[in-house]
């Protein structure tokens, strides 16, 4: 079966050898860029090949213009989802240390060019670890194959469809950010605090249960109930700083069974770049 959402830790202990199994390590820290490549190379799943958040899942950054992570270009992205050995006969798994926040970003991309069998490793890691699973060090690469993008427009949207439809009331904004940086009472990150008008917070960390694994579908669905109602998930936003997190609610979403939401990929660093474009402060509406 292919998985889409998340994988159970013995799952993909079950397939370290099949050859239509591509696993990925995409551990990061924003504050240390270098941090995940290092863990990488001092332990990492068997067979897993290394994604580094600013260097294969962004493009660079142009200043005054795009947010902290702007999508790659498509070439750019196939050739690197190419020398992975991603096709379009792969089942691929993801994972961080960070309960997903940034093995999200490549699940999202994953289903946005087209490849729906990209799922998260649940628990990440640190469960990996923690169960006495093998691990690997140095590098590793795989034989290359053609990955083919079909991107899909409509799985994410741009800052001036965000105000058009809040003039028109017709779509519901999540910001996944922590309630401190969405009420503004504290940005470390982004140089203007406070978040879109209109927007709800629901951070995505309470996706996760105190272990750092998604919480049940039953869980996650009434979470989500609660702030969206029966908005059909089509007409669901969500944003975070850059464009990361952001994708573990939309994951979260369609592991609840609920559908799948629209990714705004520039978020609050791209939205904020425009001084034109209006920022609220405080807690949810």
């Amino acid at each position: 079966m292919a998985y889409s959402t998340i994988i159970p830790i013995q799952e993909l202990s079950n397939h370290l050898d099949d050859p239509d199994w591509v696993i990925v390590d995409c551990r990061f820290d924003l504050a240390d860029p270098g941090k995940g490549r290092r863990l990488y190379q001092q332990a990492h799943i068997p067979g897993a090949v290394y994604a580094h958040l600013d260097d294969d899942l962004s493009s660079p950054v142009v200043p005054g213009k795009t947010g902290r992570h702007p999508l790659p270009g498509l070439k750019v992205l196939a050739a690197v989802l190419s020398g992975w050995g991603i096709d379009d006969t792969v089942q691929v798994a993801v994972y961080d240390d960070a309960g997903g926040a940034y093995a999200a970003r490549l699940w999202w991309m994953l289903r946005w060019l087209g490849h729906p069998a990209a799922a998260i490793l649940d628990g990440g890691f640190p469960l990996w670890q923690h169960n006495g699973l093998p691990t690997k060090s140095g590098i590793e690469t795989r034989k290359a194959r053609k990955f083919l993008p079909k991107p899909n427009a409509a799985l994410f949207t741009s800052a001036q469809e965000i105000l058009a439809a809040q003039k028109s009331g017709t779509k519901i904004i999540l910001d996944a950010r922590g309630p401190e940086r969405y009420a503004g009472e504290t940005e470390p990150i982004d140089p203007v605090a406070g978040h879109i008008p209109g927007a709800v917070n629901s951070p995505y960390t309470l996706n996760l249960n105190a272990q750092g694994q998604f919480l049940s579908p039953g869980e996650l669905k009434a979470r989500y109930a609660e702030i969206i109602g029966d908005t059909r998930p089509e007409d669901v936003i969500v944003y975070c700083g850059s464009g990361v997190t952001a994708a573990h609610n939309i994951l979260a979403m369609m592991h609840a069974g609920l559908g799948e939401a629209v990714l705004y990929p520039g978020s609050w660093s791209e939205y904020i770049t425009d001084p034109q474009r209006p920022v609220h402060t405080g807690k949810n509406p």
